[in-house]
C-alpha cells in the first residue's frame, strides 16, 4: 500500500531506511513525498500504481525510472538507491566549460612527470656549483670539492634542498677535509694508533649489506694517546668504510664495544668530535649505531653526550653481544670479537 505524506520545507530526514522520492509542485511552496514504509526494493512509484503527476512533473519521474532501470541491469546494491533521494533530485551544477574544465585537468595531472624531480635537483646542483666557484673560488676542486657534483647533491637532500644552507654546510665540510688533509690519509700514516686494534672496518657487510665499522672502547686511552692521532685514524676508518660501499647502499653500521669500558676509557672530547664528523663532514652515513654491553659506568658519559646528539640520538642502540650476533649478521661475516 502506498501512502502520501506532505511535509513543509525543509524536508526532515526520515528514518527507518524508508525509500523517499520528493517532487516540487507548481508553486514551489510545498513539497510531497511519496515513499513505501514496509518495502526496499524500489525506491521508485510501482509502474502497476500510478498516481496523478502534473505535467511538469513527469520528466522528473521518467527520469528517476530510467536511473533506477539502468541500476538494476548494472546489478548494483540496494544501498544505491538512496542516489533517488530527495537530495538527488536537487539540481545538479552545470558542467565545467572553458578556463574552469582547464583548471580541473591542470589539478588532475599536477603530479610531476618522472623525470621532473631529478631536473630540480639538477638545477639546484649547478646553483649550488656555481655559487661556490663565485663566492668560495679558494676551495679545492675535483672529488669531493666544490665542483663535485655528487657531493653537492647528498649535501642538498641532507639540507632538504635549501641552496643557502647546503653551500653553508658544504662550505664548512670542504674546508675541514682541506685542513685536516683528508685525501692524504692512509693506513701508514695512522699506523701507529691502527694496529692497536682499537678500531677498524670489519671485512663483511652487516646483512643490510652496510660496510662495519667497529670501535673498541677498552683499547683507547686518552690521556696516553695523541688526540690529533685519535681523529685522524677516526676519518681514516670513515673514508674507508664509505669507500666501501655497494651500489645501492647509502650509509654505514657503527658498532661501539663497550665491554671492559672502564672510567680512564671515557673521552668526552673525542666524542663531540665524532658528532661532528657525522653531522657536518658526512650527513646522514652513519645508519645505525649500536652500543654493545654498555656498564653502568658509562651511563654518566651516555647522559652527557645524548643532548648533543639531538634527533640523532635515535639511531643509538642499546644491546648485548648475542643481538648483535642474531640480528646483523650470519654466523660467517659476524666479527672475530662478537663469535662465540
Amino acid at each position: 500500500m502506498l501512502y502520501k505524506i506532505q511535509l513543509v520545507s525543509p524536508l526532515r530526514k526520515l528514518c527507518g531506511g524508508a525509500r523517499q522520492h520528493a517532487h516540487v509542485d507548481q508553486n514551489n511552496a510545498r513539497r510531497t513525498t511519496v515513499f513505501h514504509p514496509s518495502s526496499s526494493r524500489s525506491p521508485l512509484i510501482p509502474r502497476s500504481q500510478p498516481v496523478s503527476l502534473a505535467r511538469s512533473e513527469r520528466p522528473l519521474l521518467q527520469r528517476l525510472t530510467r536511473e533506477r532501470e539502468r541500476e538494476r541491469e548494472r546489478g548494483e546494491p540496494q544501498a544505491m538507491a538512496a542516489a533517488c533521494s530527495f537530495r538527488s533530485v536537487a539540481r545538479a551544477p552545470p558542467p565545467l566549460r572553458g578556463l574552469a574544465r582547464r583548471g580541473v585537468a591542470r589539478c588532475c595531472s599536477a603530479a610531476p612527470p618522472s623525470g621532473g624531480t631529478s631536473t630540480s635537483s639538477s638545477k639546484l646542483v649547478l646553483e649550488v656549483k656555481e655559487r661556490l666557484e663565485r663566492e668560495h673560488p679558494g676551495l679545492p676542486t675535483g672529488r669531493n670539492g666544490r665542483d663535485d657534483e655528487e657531493m653537492i647533491l647528498w649535501f642538498l637532500k641532507d639540507r632538504k634542498l635549501s641552496v643557502d644552507e647546503t653551500i653553508s654546510k658544504l662550505t664548512k665540510a670542504i674546508k675541514w677535509r682541506q685542513d685536516f688533509q683528508v685525501s692524504e690519509l692512509s693506513e701508514e700514516s695512522v699506523k701507529g694508533l691502527y694496529q692497536t686494534g682499537k678500531a677498524y672496518v670489519h671485512d663483511s657487510f652487516d646483512i643490510y649489506g652496510r660496510p662495519v665499522l667497529v670501535v673498541v672502547a677498552s683499547k683507547h686511552f686518552p690521556s696516553k694517546q695523541d688526540p690529533v692521532e685519535n681523529e685522524k685514524l677516526c676519518a681514516f676508518l670513515v673514508e674507508k668504510a664509505l669507500s666501501r660501499l655497494p651500489l645501492g647502499t647509502e650509509n654505514i653500521l657503527g658498532i661501539f664495544d663497550l665491554r671492559g669500558f672502564q672510567v680512564e676509557n671515557g673521552d668526552l672530547q673525542f666524542l663531540k668530535f665524532l658528532i661532528d664528523v657525522f653531522y657536518y663532514y658526512y650527513p646522514k652515513r652513519l645508519g645505525q649505531v649500536l652500543f654493545v654491553d654498555a656498564p653502568f659506568v658509562f651511563q654518566p658519559m651516555w647522559q652527557l653526550v645524548k643532548p648533543l646528539l639531538k634527533q640523532y640520538a635515535s639511531l643509538v642502540r642499546f644491546c648485548d653481544v648475542e643481538t648483535v650476533r642474531k640480528e646483523y649478521f650470519t654466523e660467517e661475516t659476524v666479527p672475530p670479537d662478537f663469535r662465540n
